[in-house]
Order: structure tokens, then C-alpha cells, then sequence
């Protein structure tokens, strides 16, 4: 063998060297991760029956999702209309919620609560843009007349508006940092050292009190007639709601403040 040939072998053999200490490593192992589904019981909550079971559900899916599986299996029971919870008496999950993150196992039970047809949002709809329509044909007409006591009545009837629609905000925040079961308050709203929460001395939905304030301003600012009847009919509404929200905390709490009213302090 001449010294041509060894020359050849010798480079033959480094290059072969060379790619198995670079390029012809055995892989790392590839770590493969065990994906597992969810299984989906859901049952009646009075009678514990079951009404639909839900195979390989995707452990990132939302309740909201789970309310479309549902309603694809039973056309009745649109999103709306249901109310999945943990306990037949617990609260309602909220539909961002994902299923991964809930306290159950990979078999969930969920109980439905069929809240019925769901027209609300229709009724309040016709009601405020109806009404919005009305006021405005009558404010923006070119007949319209500013107040008897001009700029004075404006801009006071404004400021006192802003007022009650504050208190409105700090109410909202308020009773939003309280615990409830559903629909049923466990805690009572008390004042806080916020001013525009005293109004839970005298009341049980003070909200609905500076709501009211809102529109009595809006109606003195306006002097509009349709506006006045808006605020009437707005009133008698949130008196009935303001009553049964009075009564659910009387029923919920033995302790519950005698002083307060429903939604006029020391009125009503």
C-alpha cells in the first residue's frame, strides 16, 4: 500500500472520527407527556339523576365550553340557560372558569340548574333604548325650553347627579366584596369609613337610593316631562327589587339592623 492510499485511509478515518464526536451523537430522549381528559357527570340537583356525561374533555376547557357540549346534546338548554355548580346549593361557576383549575378530580361532577327562558336582557333593552329614543325626541326638539331657573338649576340639578352616581360606584364596590352563595348574601353590608356608604345605616340598597337620586336630578336639570315619568317607573321597579332584597337579609340574619329600611330611609 502506497503512501497515497495511507494518506487516504488516515483522512477516511478522521472525517468518520470528526462526525461521531459532532454530528452522529445518539438523541437526548424525548420526554413525552401523558395528556389525560376529563370526564363530565352532571346530574339534577334535587334528584341526583344523571342527565349527561361527558367523555374526554379537555382539561383547559372552560365551563363556559362545557355549556356549549352541553347545549349541543340538549338543544333546550342553551349557555344562558344554565347554572353548572360543584354543590346542588353552591354557587354558580362563572363560565371563564377552566375545569383544570376547580377542586375535583379528573371525573367531575357538576349539578345544572335550569334557570328557565332567558328574556331579560331582551325586556331591559326595549326598555332603556325605548325610553332613551323618548327622551331625546323631547330634549333635543326645537321646541324644547330650558328650565325655569336656568343655568343655576342645570348645573346644581348636574353636581347632584354626579354625587348619587358616585355613591352608586362605591356601593357596587362595596356589596362586590361580599360573600355570597349563589343568589344568597352571607354577609351583611355595613358602612364603611368611605362616606358614601353611610347610607347602609338607614338602608338595605342604597344603591338603588342614589340611582333614584340620579334621575331626580336628571329630572329636575331636564324639567321634561317624559323624563319624570321615566324616573317613576324606574322607581316602582327598584322599590319592588330593593323590597325583596330587604326580606332575603331579614330572613338570612337574626342580627340584621331594625333601623334600616328597603330603599327610603325611615320611609320605606
Amino acid at each position: 500500500m502506497d503512501t497515497m492510499q495511507l494518506k487516504d485511509l488516515f483522512t477516511v478515518a478522521h472525517f468518520i472520527k470528526a462526525r461521531c464526536d459532532h454530528g452522529l451523537k445518539a438523541g437526548e430522549p424525548k420526554h413525552v407527556k401523558n395528556y389525560v381528559f376529563f370526564e363530565v357527570e352532571i346530574l339534577d340537583p334535587k334528584t341526583r339523576t344523571q342527565l349527561c356525561y361527558l367523555d374526554k374533555v379537555d382539561p383547559s376547557a372552560t365551563i363556559g365550553e362545557i355549556k356549549i357540549l352541553l347545549h349541543k346534546l340538549y338543544p333546550k338548554w342553551y349557555p344562558a340557560r344554565q347554572a353548572l355548580k360543584l354543590h346542588p346549593e353552591g354557587k354558580a361557576l362563572r363560565d371563564e372558569d377552566v375545569l383544570e383549575d376547580l377542586p375535583v378530580g379528573t371525573t367531575a361532577t357538576m349539578f345544572l340548574q335550569d334557570l328557565g327562558p332567558q328574556f331579560g336582557w331582551t325586556m331591559n333593552c326595549l326598555y332603556y333604548w325605548g325610553f332613551a329614543a323618548w327622551l331625546a325626541y323631547y330634549i333635543n326638539h326645537p321646541l324644547y325650553t330650558t328650565p325655569m331657573y336656568g343655568k343655576f338649576q342645570i348645573y346644581t340639578s348636574l353636581i347632584t347627579f354626579l354625587i348619587c352616581e358616585c355613591g352608586n360606584f362605591s356601593i357596587h364596590l362595596a356589596l362586590n366584596q361580599l360573600r355570597c352563595n349563589g343568589s344568597r348574601p352571607m354577609q351583611i353590608p355595613y358602612p364603611s369609613k368611605n362616606p358614601f356608604t353611610w347610607l347602609f345605616f338607614f338602608v338595605s340598597c342604597p344603591n338603588y337610593t342614589y340611582e333614584l337620586g340620579s334621575w331626580i336630578s336628571f329630572t329636575v336639570m331636564t324639567q321634561c316631562v317624559p323624563v319624570a315619568v321615566f324616573t317613576l317607573i324606574g322607581f316602582v321597579q327598584m322599590t319592588i327589587w330593593a323590597r325583596g332584597k330587604h326580606k332575603t337579609y331579614i330572613q338570612e340574619f337574626r342580627d340584621y339592623p331594625e333601623l334600616r329600611g328597603a330603599i327610603i330611609p325611615l320611609f320605606l
